[in-house]
């Protein structure tokens, strides 16, 4: 699991942002300090009036056919197979979105281990990364039994 590259935060840091435009590195954040990051973020820094229409009718047209896909709700979270929640409770069990049941089995078990209470008394953070691994697996057990349930 990736920590929020904020400075002292303990959050799950899995929203990436470009460390500067057009770099191909990037901070990953946890929601709240992305929502902080992307206020101040202007897309249309230093152009001039017409680069800047410019620039916003092109990306316009550009996700035009996001837009209409929407109305047939192609648009959705995820890797095309899984939900958006399903896709996080694989990056906290730190699994590949193509990973079957087996593998998040072993995964669930070997982190519900290493965080359990008992094993881990009287820690605070152990017991919140053990809450964080317990939900993950609902979401993908509760996903997985609908899955053989549709056949």
């Amino acid at each position: 699991m990736r920590l929020c590259d904020r400075v002292n935060c303990r959050e799950v840091g899995d929203r990436p942002a470009p460390k500067s435009p057009n770099s191909p590195e990037r901070w990953y954040f946890c929601e709240k300090h992305a929502a902080e990051y992307n206020k101040n973020w202007n897309y249309f820094a230093g152009l001039d009036e017409a680069e800047a229409k410019k620039r916003a009718q092109d990306e316009s047209r550009d996700a035009s056919g996001f837009r209409q896909s929407a109305h047939y709700q192609w648009a959705g979270p995820g890797d095309g197979s899984r939900s958006r929640d399903e896709m996080r409770a694989l990056d906290i069990l730190g699994l590949d979105p193509d990973v079957d049941f087996e593998e998040v089995k072993k995964a669930y078990r070997a982190l519900a281990k290493q965080f359990h209470p008992d094993r881990n008394p009287d820690d605070e953070e152990a017991a919140d990364e053990f809450a964080k691994v317990k939900a993950a697996y609902d979401v993908l057990k509760t996903n997985e039994n609908a899955r053989q349930a549709l056949g």
